[in-house]
């Protein structure tokens, strides 16, 4: 099941949603994040995207470059792909 932050994600266009809107990205995460430019959610999907949507690369990424856990990393990598699905 996915959390309430999931389902709002992926329930509509991503437009200008700050980073901590994705699932998995809390706070300190989303802290990290910025401090590294990526300051909104569509660039983080850039790096998905740049990724070529494989979730394993992807959960490394995010793991070297904000020190996300394993749930952290699989909840944000699944919200990217399920927005994906349904947007691209």
């Amino acid at each position: 099941s996915t959390s309430q932050k999931h389902r709002d994600f992926v329930a509509e266009p991503m437009g200008d949603k700050p980073v901590g809107s994705l699932a998995g990205i809390g706070d300190v995460l989303g802290r990290k994040l910025e401090e590294k430019g990526f300051d909104k959610a569509y660039v983080v999907l850039g790096q998905f995207l740049v990724l070529r949507k494989d979730e394993e690369l992807f959960r490394e990424w995010l793991k070297e470059t904000c020190g996300a856990n394993a749930k952290q990393s699989r909840d944000c990598s699944g919200c990217l792909r399920e927005w994906c699905d349904a947007f691209l």
